[in-house]
């Protein structure tokens, strides 16, 4: 109790201790809000995944009974221009009543009803209804509530139907899938990745708030001790000190956490943003954390003074800390060897866990050699350059580097992950692409059996709309030889010259076969239209060689009707239309209408699904490094204006001797700025370096770099610009204080 009266007499009576303990207390409100923003991450990524568990067909428990099934359930994906639309077909096989619905949906769709999104709702009511509204027939009777949608404006459609409508494209389920039986791997690994990338530099600031004026500190204890005070008796002291601040910044920080979960909700993921519910920590965890960073800044604070209580006539006299030794530089060239050793090498779960582990002390290794690089800077410095300012960083740098790098070893795995992602995204976006044969300007749909009839009601629908194009009939086969066989389209020429991603050159002059593979591969070929037996090409059928117009399309063998072997009947399987960018809308709609819960595909909603992907993972990259760039320029700034106060004695002596403030600001600024640079370009390098490894898991090709790795060089930037603004207005208050009061 005595030593927490003392601590509250030096908060009450030492003004410098009481500014540190308020910029103590700042620094701690931002890491513990953002902190208890990062654990609510893999929880708000559950809850967005188990409101849309019902949207799941592969979740749902499937059937083969039909006396025992509940309702048939198709889950397709359609697309109006570049937004994604989740089209859900059910139908009831009992009473409908009997079955369980998920939260917000308000009732089960008699044949003839949809439910509708309020976003798909308001979309489709400010469109003709031949763009958008048609694609789900029947009468507009709810609306689905926010908790069965994964964000606030996802387009949904729940369509009734006939359990005939859907008897041969929708499998047979027990019901809708529930909550908790549905996972995001991408989603949680995400999670996990920004929790981890995050959490250290969020206890960087949580350490460098706990060692604001620690040379005054270890001074006024180190008198403490040596008047006798026992170690217990200091730690306690330095308990008091750093508890009221520690507890007030924790409990701050967890008044404006509010805040931080508003703005992440605002985050676009996969098309839309997030519920403000979904980032809400349960009572424990919010405690747990809340305990646990004030625990931390008292663990940081009693090993800042340990060299007090280990050695008070040390700290007293101000001892100089050992340099880093050379060796420090021999942990990156180790690391990155393990690193690459077990990446050429990786097989099974343990390889990996092996590569995350050698990933893991390839950002630690610079950790280790920041230090030494920082020293290496402010030897360079000393030697090099005359000015003043110059001399004076490059002394400071020398004689403290680890205290120098320690407010930017935050910003190194956050520098490192972002410049990985950033060179293995563009490596992927290198693979996006699609093997589908169709042209980009071609909608078509796998309607097996039904091909005929959605054909019929598709030129119907497009008669009545007032479009020219039709649907057009594609009959799929397969082509037999030695026990091995792939799949070949039946179709006239002129449509595959219009439908496929091909040039037919001269194929279309002679009714035959044509391939884009060697010819000779087709001789004594059988045909199978896969319920008569297999039929043998006629000799001397015309085979025609093609180019494919697309380098990732996979184009396979097209044979006109009039080449067929007679007596062999095919059924069309595919239908397709060719649409303008003007009549694709209405297009998709007619054929959407017509297939009855089929997919309607087309290679450019592929492309656009792709992309939109990179895109999330791009996005949340550079948000996450803002954030880390952020944390680590608030510990660059509280660690400068703790080495001000800590230094106030020097610095007077040196304003009193007629050095300019500009002087000394310039000396601090590069100070600051010199050791976030550093870790900013190195870690920056090696992540490239690491990233251009991992991209050659995916593809042999080398890896892309792109200007988006220029992103932590901004990090780094913005980082020293935080920690240098804080450096003047810190030796003001100096210059304006009597130096009479140490």
């Amino acid at each position: 109790m005595i030593t927490f009266r003392i601590a509250l007499r030096v908060l009450r009576r030492d003004r410098r201790t009481r500014t540190s303990a308020i910029l103590m207390g700042v620094g701690v409100a931002v890491a513990a809000g953002l902190m208890l923003l990062l654990v609510s991450l893999p929880g708000a990524a559950q809850a967005r995944v188990d409101r849309a568990a019902w949207q799941e067909l592969a979740a749902a428990d499937f059937v083969e009974n039909g006396e025992e099934a509940a309702m048939s359930l198709m889950v397709v994906e359609d697309y109006y221009a570049d937004r994604t639309i989740t089209r859900i077909d059910v139908a009831a096989h009992g009473d409908p009543s009997a079955i369980e619905l998920p939260p917000g949906v308000e009732r089960f769709p008699a044949p003839g009803e949809v439910l509708l999104s309020p976003a798909l709702r308001k979309l489709s009511g400010n469109l003709p209804a031949s763009e958008l509204a048609d694609r789900f027939p029947g009468e507009v009777v709810g609306t689905l509530g926010t908790e069965a949608l994964t964000h606030p404006d996802q387009l949904v459609a729940l369509v009734g139907h006939t359990p005939s409508e859907l008897e041969n494209v929708a499998p047979l389920v027990d019901g809708f899938a529930e909550a908790g039986t549905v996972w995001n791997p991408n989603l949680d690994l995400l999670a996990g990745v920004g929790v981890v990338v995050l959490l250290v530099p969020s206890l960087v600031l949580v350490a460098s708030a706990s060692r604001l004026t620690a040379a005054r500190r270890e001074q006024r204890l180190a008198a403490l001790r040596l008047a006798g005070a026992t170690p217990r008796q200091v730690v306690a002291v330095v308990a008091g000190e750093n508890a009221i601040a520690a507890v007030g910044g924790a409990l701050l920080g967890w008044a404006v956490s509010p805040l931080a979960r508003w703005a992440a909700s605002h985050v676009e993921w996969e098309g839309g943003t997030w519920q403000a519910s979904d980032f809400v920590t349960s009572p424990a965890l919010t405690l747990a954390v809340l305990v646990m960073i004030p625990l931390l800044v008292l663990a940081a604070a009693v090993v800042g003074i340990w060299r007090v209580v280990r050695s008070p006539w040390g700290a007293a006299r101000s001892e100089r800390p050992r340099r880093p030794h050379w060796l420090r530089l021999l942990t990156l060239p180790v690391a990155g060897a393990v690193f690459f050793v077990l990446l050429h090498n990786i097989s099974g779960e343990l390889g990996l866990l092996l590569l995350l582990g050698a990933l893991g002390l390839v950002v630690a290794s610079w950790i280790v050699i920041g230090p030494f690089l920082t020293a290496a800077f402010g030897a360079l410095f000393s030697r090099v350059w005359r000015k003043p300012s110059m001399l004076m960083a490059g002394r400071r740098l020398r004689h403290d580097p680890k205290g120098a790098f320690r407010s930017s070893a935050g910003v190194v795995l956050a520098v490192f992950t972002g410049s990985m992602a950033l060179t293995v995204l563009p490596s992927l976006e290198t693979l996006a692409g699609s093997s589908s044969p169709f042209r980009d300007s071609v909608l078509y749909v796998y309607a097996d059996a039904d091909a005929d009839a959605v054909a019929e009601r598709t030129d119907a629908a497009l008669a009545r709309y007032g479009i020219e194009q039709r649907a057009e009939r594609i009959a799929a086969v397969e082509l037999r030889t030695d026990g091995m066989g792939w799949e070949a389209f039946v179709v006239e020429c002129d449509s595959a010259a219009r439908l496929f991603s091909v040039d037919m050159g001269r194929a279309c002059e002679e009714p035959g076969i044509a391939v884009t593979d060697s010819p000779e591969l087709v001789e004594g070929t059988a045909v199978s239209n896969f319920k008569d037996p297999d039929v043998v090409l006629p000799e001397g059928v015309p085979v025609h060689v093609i180019s494919s117009e697309s380098s990732r399309a996979t184009i396979p063998p097209l044979i006109d009707p009039a080449a067929l072997p007679a007596g062999l009947e095919t059924e069309p399987s595919i239908v397709a239309v060719s649409v303008t960018p003007e009549t694709a809308e209405v297009v998709r709609t007619a054929l959407a209408g017509a297939a009855s819960g089929l997919k309607v595909e087309s290679v450019s909603t592929r492309l656009a699904s792709q992309q939109a992907q990179l895109d999330d993972l791009r996005r949340v990259t550079v948000i996450g490094l803002l954030a880390a760039a952020l944390l680590s320029g608030c510990s660059a700034a509280i660690t400068t204006a703790g080495s001000v106060m800590d230094r106030r004695r020097t610095f007077g002596a040196l304003l009193a001797a007629g050095t300019p403030v500009r002087l000394l600001g310039r000396a601090l600024r590069t100070e600051a700025a010199m050791p976030a640079l550093v870790a900013t370009v190195g870690a920056g390098t090696t992540g490239v370096v690491v990233g251009g490894g991992l991209a050659g898991l995916f593809t042999q090709s080398l890896p892309v770099v792109t200007p988006w790795v220029l992103a932590p060089v901004v990090l780094g930037a913005l980082t020293a610009l935080i920690a240098a603004s804080v450096c003047v207005p810190a030796l003001k208050r100096v210059s304006n204080e009597p130096l009479s009061d140490d």
